[in-house]
């Protein structure tokens, strides 16, 4: 561990690891506007059910707001005409920038616009604070996640990077190496272009098949940059990827990279847009995968980063019956108090939902499936085309950490 990371979270009680959850209403105002699939309610009625299973009670969790990111602080992953634009098309929604992408059918313009944005933004940067200085081991902003956001340009729902702002922010602190691990339904194309030349960050982004999905891009040939080949890693999933076979592909290429590339801290990003019920997505997943993901996350952070971790939300559009469960799950995940499956979704919560939303939702926390997932060490099958897009992921990357591509 770099001696500027705060405290060594061998030194704690691994049961209590000191937590910071970022959250505060005002984290809502990121609202693209009645009928934008991104509906800030999702924020709200997670933070309600974190709530409400008592994942916010903990002696060991502290839960906290943030304050809008600063030009400064803004100014580590975006340029200053970047910023100036979303400044000025939230002053004046009735002027979009098209070239910038603000005022677009993805990102459409509002009132607020920079302040709602540098908020989430400040929301990762408290987390990556947090870590820094030691106040906590590990940190979740579930309303960040905005990995679309280029150094110069909206897309895809995402004005500002909080996941690239965060990573900068560990960089400067002293931190020598990040891997930036991505489980979203789209790429994590912002966050891979602004580290694409840099050796010390890993991004490494499983997701649906640019084939089939925004942004169209994300293949096993995109490997990063001159200086830091290798360091982008990149599983394009085929459309209606299930459980199983998503679980069996993390497993066969995340963890051996991770301890090859040794980092000091892990950032994650869990949009949870891979969902079966999804309206944007092809995936097939379920709750019970993506609480495993995390689970997943969660140990190879306890393993190779003295438990050093940073998560953020992401995408997720099916609003009530998803997201909130799956965001519950990573805050216990993060916080070490995983919620149990086969708990009841809370009645207080569920009736809030309906008598608010109209809306019924799930009884349990879990879909009730069956996650079992076949090792990689049990044998490729060339005719499978999940294990084609492993492969192809391990033939490009694998060699250059000294791994060999098919078999471990």
């Amino acid at each position: 561990m770099n001696s500027r990371v705060g405290i060594s979270a061998s030194s704690i009680t691994r049961s209590a690891l000191p937590t910071t959850v970022v959250w505060d209403p005002a984290m809502t105002a990121y609202d693209f506007g009645p009928g934008h699939p991104m509906a800030p309610r999702r924020l709200e009625l997670t933070a309600r059910l974190a709530k409400a299973l008592g994942l916010f009670d903990h002696s060991h969790v502290a839960v906290e707001a943030p304050a809008v990111a600063t030009d400064v602080e803004l100014l580590t992953v975006h340029s200053r005409e970047y910023i100036q634009a979303v400044r000025r098309v939230g002053a004046d929604p009735s002027r979009p920038d098209d070239a910038r992408g603000l005022g677009t059918e993805d990102d459409p313009a509002f009132s607020g616009m920079h302040e709602a944005s540098a908020r989430l933004a400040g929301g990762s940067l408290l987390a990556a604070e947090s870590v820094l200085s030691g106040r906590s081991v590990r940190a979740v902003n579930f309303s960040g996640g905005m990995h679309h956001a280029a150094r110069g340009k909206a897309s895809g729902f995402c004005v500002y990077n909080d996941v690239a702002i965060a990573i900068q922010r560990l960089l400067d602190g002293g931190v020598q190496r990040v891997v930036c691990i991505d489980v979203d339904a789209h790429h994590g194309d912002g966050t891979q272009g602004i580290f694409w030349d840099d050796p010390r960050v890993m991004t490494v982004s499983l997701h649906e098949s640019g084939l089939t999905l925004f942004p169209g891009t994300g293949f096993a040939n995109e490997t990063g940059g001159p200086n830091a080949v290798g360091t982008a890693v990149n599983v394009a999933l085929p459309a209606f990827t299930g459980d199983a076979a998503w679980l069996r592909a993390f497993h066969a290429v995340v963890p051996q990279l991770v301890a090859a590339f040794a980092p000091e801290v892990i950032v994650s990003q869990h949009g949870c847009d891979s969902h079966r019920l999804d309206p944007l997505t092809h995936l097939n997943l379920s709750v019970d995968c993506q609480r495993e993901a995390a689970a997943a996350v969660a140990g190879l952070a306890a393993r190779y980063c003295e438990n050093r971790w940073i998560a953020t939300g992401g995408g997720g559009y099916e609003v009530t019956g998803v997201v909130p469960r799956a965001w519950s799950h990573l805050i216990g995940m993060v916080a070490q108090r995983p919620v149990p499956l086969s708990k009841p979704v809370p009645e207080e919560w569920r009736s809030y939902v309906k008598e608010t939303y109209g809306e019924p939702t799930p009884a349990l926390m879990g879909d009730d499936v069956d996650i079992w997932w076949r090792s990689w060490e049990v044998g490729y099958d060339p005719a499978d085309e999940v294990d084609r897009a492993v492969i192809a992921t391990r033939k490009q990357i694998f060699p250059l950490y000294g791994l060999d591509p098919w078999f471990d």
